[in-house]
């Protein structure tokens, strides 16, 4: 089997070398015929077919102790709003409930093929966003769990997305394997087709939207190839003068932050006045230091803003608790303001269950994995810590609030429209991994057969059966006065 250090291109390009020394990536050093026969030796540690199978042992954490482990750290008033969102409906309790996941792989044989993991990639955590060229494109939105690790697991937590949604929205069982097998088909096949490109035919490959509506509306009815084009044209208008518009209101003169507890609050609202200058010394210093991280040129533009009010953002589902700020920067030439989200990064939940990685913090691990992964990333993506009003040090990740940014609306698909978009995620996914891991080695490990997308196909429904119970675990453990919901949020 292919160690993890014979399985990355680019070696420590998924984890810091901190070691100040100059490296080769061991990929680098071995043939084509090497590394294809890496790829089928880690069948004898995770056989393709092992990857249908999921039994919960006798020892398995208890689901609801783990998500009550991450309430520890934080916004206690927010984590019932957390739990209300997670009991909306299965689908959503699987958004939240990455960490009892990243357990549940964590106790499988691994394939030992490392590459820098989504670590959340169910089917909502994929979309469409702007490049800087002003390009739409599709590709992985959601960074918050990235860690390096085997590259089944990201495949497992999407495949088993689309059996949970697709439970959700009423489709067949014969529906959702076709749909679930088309997302790891599509996987294998990208992956092998990426295996025969050179590293930069790899780097520079992408999709952008026209080029997913032209590749794949010819499969589509002519109903659903409409509503996919209305799609696309309404992401070009998910832009930041939008959530202008939304979020943000003239009070005496001045732009603020609207007021809608408890998911918008202007800090004003939150702290005490001098409490409030607390937090804005701290932001200023975060925007300040994060703009290091950024390219010259980008730092040039954010330098020409100045943050003029903020505000607390309630934000997704699997992330609510966590400290999320909205800022509102004001140009210096008084023309259009820039909308900023700076987002508490905490511990990945893969972190435990699989080969250490070194980062400087945990913002620095999720931009890196971001930057690994994406196929292109916000101009203003990058990170800084800071010292908190209550005299805690947390690592924040700072990107654009709005940017072109679209999601699809999953409980509206029908079952050709999301074995349709189970295509492009699984392309997508493979796509990613390929930047990072050894896309030979991964390819000859999946094969020419469907045995691969068989396999998963099987788990997804397996899996799916977890996370039924798992929900209906929360449910007891809220009727019971365990642990605190608030719905309708």
């Amino acid at each position: 089997m292919m160690s993890a250090a014979t399985s990355i291109e680019g070696a420590q390009a998924v984890g810091r070398n901190r070691t100040g020394g100059k490296s080769t990536p061991a990929s680098y050093r071995i043939s084509r015929t090497e590394r294809i026969a890496h790829g089928k030796a880690a069948r004898s540690a995770a056989p393709l077919e092992s990857l249908a199978g999921f039994e919960p042992s006798s020892t398995r954490a208890d689901p609801v102790s783990l998500l009550e482990s991450q309430a520890q750290s934080r916004v206690a008033e927010l984590v019932p709003i957390r739990h209300g969102r997670m009991l909306v409906s299965p689908f959503t309790y699987y958004r939240g409930a990455a960490l009892p996941m990243a357990a549940d792989l964590g106790s499988g044989p691994p394939s030992g093929l490392r590459v820098q993991l989504c670590g959340d990639a169910h089917l909502s955590n994929f979309g469409l966003f702007a490049t800087p060229e002003r390009h739409l494109v599709f590709s992985v939105n959601d960074f918050d769990e990235t860690f390096p690790g085997p590259f089944e697991w990201d495949v497992m937590r999407l495949v088993a997305s689309l059996a949970v949604a697709g439970r959700d929205n009423g489709y067949s069982t014969k529906e959702r394997r076709r749909i679930a097998m088309n997302a790891a088909a599509e996987y294998r096949t990208a992956m092998r087709m990426f295996a025969e490109l050179s590293m930069l035919d790899v780097w520079y490959a992408h999709l952008d939207a026209d080029e997913v509506f032209s590749r794949f509306s010819a499969q589509m009815k002519p109903q659903l190839a409409k509503r996919t084009q209305d799609a696309l044209a309404k992401a070009r208008t998910q832009d930041s003068m939008r959530a202008m518009g939304k979020l943000t209101t003239e009070v005496d003169g001045r732009r603020r932050f609207v007021t809608d507890p408890p998911l918008i609050v202007p800090v004003e609202d939150l702290f005490s006045d001098r409490h409030s200058e607390q937090v804005y010394a701290s932001m200023r210093e975060l925007v300040a230091g994060y703009s290091q991280t950024l390219q010259a040129d980008r730092r040039h533009l954010l330098d020409q803003f100045t943050l003029t009010h903020m505000a607390r953002k309630v934000v997704g589902v699997g992330s609510v608790g966590t400290r999320a700020w909205i800022l509102l920067m004001e140009p210096k030439d008084g023309t259009e303001p820039l909308l900023l989200q700076a987002k508490e990064a905490q511990r990945s939940v893969l972190a435990d269950y699989t080969e250490p990685a070194e980062y400087a913090n945990e913002a620095d691990r999720v931009v890196t994995g971001q930057h690994l992964m994406q196929a292109a990333s916000d101009i203003f993506l990058g990170w800084q810590t800071v010292v908190g009003q209550d005299g805690v040090e947390r690592a924040y990740y700072v990107r654009q609030l709005k940017d072109w940014k679209f999601s699809a609306a999953v409980e509206r698909m029908l079952p050709e429209g999301m074995a349709g978009y189970a295509r492009i995620c699984g392309w997508t996914l493979a796509r990613a991994h390929a930047r990072s891991g050894d896309r030979i080695a991964i390819a000859a490990y999946l094969g020419k057969s469907d045995a691969f997308e068989r396999a998963l196909a099987d788990f997804a429904e397996k899996y799916a059966d977890q996370n039924e119970r798992d929900y209906a675990a929360l449910k007891d453990a809220v009727g019971s006065g365990r642990i605190e919901a608030q719905a309708g949020l």
